[in-house]
């Protein structure tokens, strides 16, 4: 006979089934986030160390220590993978930017903050650097999506500062984003932090209301 106790105990239909498959999703969600992780910075560590031509599915597999038939479900080829690495390390770039953009009060400092951070990321963005990486990445669409966000972005913030005098406005904004971005991403990378700063500084001075303006002859 069922005892008084067990008798008392009611649980509501469906609780179980609700409740389970929810957990055992989230589970098996963060599982294969953590194994796409460690395909994409084990595949961008083997691409520094040996160059993209050397690196196989199989050797990402065992170096991952996944099967091959486990990488496969994730991505299709080598080509995937970095683009994939790529992409994240794009979005989180812009997410820094805009973070930084946000964290700074007046119009000018908001522009300074955003230039300074988009040199430090450019000069010293690290991960691989091989050629054959660097054409593949360079096809991509994404990456000159992500150019126009950061042209775009800077735009805005001198046009922003223009209004309120911090900015020259005899040029149009346009035409300044281009050349903050060319001077900040044109010349030797991996500079020192003073370096960077410089270059900033450099780049700045050139924004400033009543800097000479170079003309077209």
């Amino acid at each position: 006979m069922m005892s008084s106790s067990m008798q008392s105990v009611s649980v509501p239909v469906g609780t179980y089934t609700s409740l389970v498959p929810k957990l055992w999703t989230e589970t098996i969600e963060a599982h294969r986030r953590e194994v796409s992780d460690a395909i994409l910075e084990t595949t961008a560590a083997l691409v520094a160390e040996h160059g993209l031509l050397d690196v196989t599915m199989s050797r990402i597999a065992e170096e991952t220590g996944i099967g091959r038939a486990t990488l496969y479900k994730y991505f299709p080829d080598v080509e995937a993978i970095l683009l994939a690495w790529h992409d994240r390390r794009l979005a989180a770039h812009m997410d820094h930017l805009n973070e930084v953009r946000d964290g700074a009060a007046s119009a000018g400092e908001r522009l300074e903050a955003v230039l300074q951070a988009f040199a430090m990321v450019t000069r010293h963005a690290g991960g691989p650097h091989d050629r054959g990486l660097h054409d593949l990445l360079h096809r991509d669409a994404r990456l000159e999506r992500a150019h126009h966000q950061v042209h775009e972005m800077v735009r805005d913030l001198i046009a922003a500062a223009a209004e309120v005098g911090e900015v020259r406005s005899d040029v149009p904004p346009d035409e300044l984003a281009s050349y903050c971005i060319n001077a900040l991403t044109g010349g030797p990378h991996r500079g020192s932090k003073a370096a960077v700063g410089r270059l900033v500084a450099v780049t700045l001075a050139g924004l400033r209301p009543g800097a000479t303006a170079t003309r077209s002859v």
